[in-house]
């Protein structure tokens, strides 16, 4: 059982990809990272040297640190936080303990950061589904900084090359449609993030986004809700904020709901 400066591999996976998930930094050396590139979800580096530069950038209500064993890094680190006026937990069994039975995301996958630390993405204009889809899955599971780009089709690869921008949802480039599969199908595999509950959510994504219906039930849905929010905003980052909101819900419908029914009102009798 964890002490109360720690908290769980399986307290945080409840937590991982939720709109109040605490922020999650990884102190890990470059020895140890490189015996295993791979974070946590969502997860920052920052090296623990100079925490005292770094923990007053930190904005979030909670931070958890990660080391290689949840040892003297995480902890020290945990406690200069704390000393800053921050909620901070170290990971039990650190990064070792969480890849024993969690998602772990690939370093390799994560493309370059600008100066300020963040993922930048480039995509299409007047977002419908994958390009609200794939922001979230990247904000929640991958960069909670990171940054999108909404543009005219026809400057989608230019804007990319010239912001360093990495495009993705358009055709003939790595982050896209592959056969069957939309975007978001393939942000999930590359990321390894094949959870039972995002697969599920890749499934629904799918069918709404190339007109399968008969792939998932909720697809309907999905489509509509996609729809009217594309018309409720003109602007493309209002939307987004927007369809953060309606993301978490269907992924905690896929995690934790599935098997809940409302059956209100109840059958009259003499009915």
């Amino acid at each position: 059982m964890p002490s109360f400066l720690e908290i769980s591999p399986e307290k945080l996976s409840r937590l991982v990809g939720t709109p109040g998930a605490p922020l999650i930094i990884d102190v890990r050396t470059d020895e140890d990272f490189a015996l295993d590139p791979r974070r946590v979800p969502g997860s920052v580096r920052r090296k623990h040297g100079n925490v005292t530069e770094w923990s007053g950038a930190i904005d979030a209500e909670s931070v958890v640190v990660v080391c290689q064993r949840g040892g003297k890094l995480s902890h020290g680190v945990a406690a200069y936080l704390r000393h800053a006026g921050l909620a901070a937990e170290s990971l039990e069994g650190g990064f070792e303990a969480w890849a024993a039975g969690g998602m772990a995301v690939p370093e390799d996958k994560l493309p370059p950061r600008d100066d300020h630390g963040r993922t930048v993405w480039v995509t299409r204009a007047r977002p419908k589904i994958d390009r609200i889809a794939c922001p979230w899955l990247i904000r929640r599971f991958i960069d909670p900084d990171a940054l999108f780009l909404y543009v005219p089709a026809s400057e989608v690869l230019m804007v990319g090359s010239r912001f360093g921008a990495t495009p993705f949802d358009i055709e003939d480039v790595f982050w896209s449609h592959r056969g069957e599969l939309c975007t978001f199908d393939v942000m999930v595999e590359e990321f390894g993030l094949t959870c039972d509950a995002l697969l599920r959510l890749a499934t629904i994504v799918r069918a709404a986004d190339t007109a399968r219906p008969d792939l998932a039930p909720e697809a309907p849905g999905l489509l509509a809700a996609s729809l009217g929010l594309s018309r409720m905003y003109n602007d493309d980052l209002e939307q987004l904020e927007a369809g953060m909101l309606l993301y978490d819900a269907f992924y905690r419908w896929c995690r934790d709901a599935t098997e809940e029914t409302h059956n209100w009102p109840s059958v009259k009798k003499g009915a």
